[in-house]
């Protein structure tokens, strides 16, 4: 392979990952554009669980055998059965030498102690490989996985010079993956909220248009709880602003662990004391259920003075839910009316009969001008 080809080929992988959305997808772009520029018919992608002592597979791609998954749940291989890893990152990196790949063949180590077989000339062996090319991946100056790309029996061996590449190769997927995980971590923090570790509101405006699109769709349920924690203005005044801050953590647990109870429900902090739960699939009354045990949870925290939560469901007798506003208007009225009347239990939208007066709240023309308390800003609107 002649330079401007292989400058190509690392052009193209570099690009693969730029362009991927997500980890998964940047994975299997490195190992799919490892693979071609190497002239694999095989490539997998490992990361190394050091408080396992295990390499995981990412990802397999190309001439898969039976029983090799492209994203396996769980493929992994102990380390110290490997000695080559452990020899490597144990004894030549640390001693100062530079992380570069390594050819085996299915004959045995292409280089090694004469008669000393590794796990991997095994395994190429049993599925039928010929050799492989294996590189080391270092992120932030720590071993973090390795590349391997496999050739089938019968194929060229990979030779000094792909044992080269692959360690180009290897620096580019390292690059990669930690532009991908910046803005992996960058994506959590736009949508979480940093004191409790829940999502936070920006979270729940994406989704619950989401939600309210797939029940237009497709008549799924979508059930809303907002809830605001009484007394932390009193909590704040009296003991400080950090024993507040624990407050919203603890009632964030509470939330989180009710929560858990809704399958797939999302958990949200509004902003200052107001929390939500956002559940898309599960009936009205496992939302209410939730909503529930979070008031008596929330009765018997040490501090605070409970909580007052509202309930809307497009599964109960509201009306039509057109857009995401008018669920969180109808949630939004059913927790105001819960403040106002002191209430233990959650109110909940639409089952007060025809006339109810939650629904007539929430459909005033005011708050269909104003919208609700806690504007809605939806998907498009500015932060």
């Amino acid at each position: 392979m002649g330079e401007d080809t292989r400058l190509a080929a690392v052009v193209a992988l570099a690009q693969g990952m730029a362009a991927a959305h997500g980890s998964r997808e940047a994975w299997r772009a490195a190992a799919t554009g490892a693979c071609r520029a190497l002239g694999g018919s095989f490539a997998a992608l490992s990361v190394w669980e050091r408080e396992l002592g295990r390499l995981r597979v990412l990802v397999n791609v190309g001439d898969r055998v039976p029983g090799e998954e492209e994203f396996p749940d769980d493929e992994s291989y102990p380390v110290h059965q490997f000695a080559e890893i452990t020899e490597f990152l144990h004894e030549q990196w640390a001693g100062g030498g530079e992380p570069g790949a390594w050819v085996e063949t299915a004959e045995g180590p292409a280089a090694g102690r004469p008669g000393y077989v590794h796990q991997r000339v095994a395994a190429l062996r049993r599925r039928g490989r010929g050799c492989c090319v294996v590189a080391p991946l270092v992120l932030h100056g720590r071993a973090w996985g390795e590349l391997y790309v496999a050739r089938p029996v019968g194929a060229p061996v990979f030779g000094r010079a792909d044992a080269d590449f692959a360690t180009v190769l290897a620096s580019v997927v390292a690059a990669g993956i930690a532009q991908t995980e910046r803005l992996e971590e960058a994506r959590r923090l736009a949508y979480t909220d940093p004191l409790t570790g829940l999502a936070n509101r920006r979270a729940v405006d994406v989704r619950l248009e989401e939600a309210v699109e797939r029940h237009r769709r497709d008549g799924v349920a979508v059930s809303l709880v907002v809830c605001d924690l009484n007394g932390l203005k009193r909590v704040n005044d009296t003991h400080g602003h950090a024993v507040g801050d624990r407050l919203l953590e603890r009632f964030g647990s509470v939330l989180s662990l009710c929560g858990a109870m809704v399958p797939g429900a999302l958990v949200a902090r509004l902003g200052g004391d107001e929390f939500c739960l956002l559940a898309v699939g599960p009936s009205a009354d496992e939302v209410v259920g939730a909503a529930g045990e979070l008031c008596r949870r929330a009765a018997e925290l040490e501090l605070g003075d409970g909580v007052a939560c509202g309930v809307a469901s497009t599964a109960d007798p509201i009306g039509p839910v057109e857009d995401a506003r008018r669920l969180f208007r109808l949630a939004d009225a059913a927790q105001y009316r819960a403040k106002a009347d002191r209430a233990t239990r959650p109110v909940v939208a639409g089952r007060a009969g025809p006339d109810d007066p939650v629904v007539r709240l929430a459909d005033e023309p005011s708050r269909r001008a104003n919208g609700e308390r806690r504007r809605f800003r939806g998907r498009h609107s500015p932060p």
